[in-house]
């Protein structure tokens, strides 16, 4: 199975990820971290594209998304999980990660790219900071 957990930068989809990945057993990826696969990028595209191709029948891989065109990797059959989380919450993870420095070009971008992925299908939509985590992986492990 190919789940991507599709969301903006710190909505907390590495969390989910992490604790999806313990309940199916499944290799997460993250973002172009498929680029170390080839020495260029379209054939590292390929490359990984094929890769999950196949564990729509076979290995679970976790595929965790926060830049739209990513999403286009996914193969038909992948299960789509939209993680969301309010602005404020964004920021201020992200200014934690930015060890406490949220600069203003930064919270611009944030807030440009807040909702960018609201308007697409997806199987599941998942709260950041409220969700359960456990509940949605026993979900989708049920349709294994």
């Amino acid at each position: 199975m190919v789940i991507g957990i599709i969301g903006e930068n710190c909505s907390g989809k590495s969390t989910l990820a992490e604790k999806i990945k313990g309940i199916i057993d499944a290799e997460v990826v993250s973002g172009k971290d498929y680029l170390r696969m080839a020495k260029s990028e379209s054939e590292a595209a390929a490359l990984f594209k094929s890769k999950l191709s196949d564990a729509v029948e076979g290995d679970h891989v976790i595929y965790v998304i926060s830049e739209p065109d990513q999403v286009k990797l996914l193969p038909e059959g992948a299960v789509k999980v939209l993680v969301t989380a309010d602005l404020n919450t964004i920021k201020e993870r992200f200014k934690v990660r930015m060890h406490g420095n949220l600069s203003a070009p930064v919270e611009k971008m944030l807030e440009k790219k807040h909702g960018m992925f609201d308007g697409g299908e997806y199987d599941y939509r998942f709260d950041g900071v409220s969700g359960d985590a456990a509940e949605l992986g026993a979900a989708i492990k049920e349709r294994l």
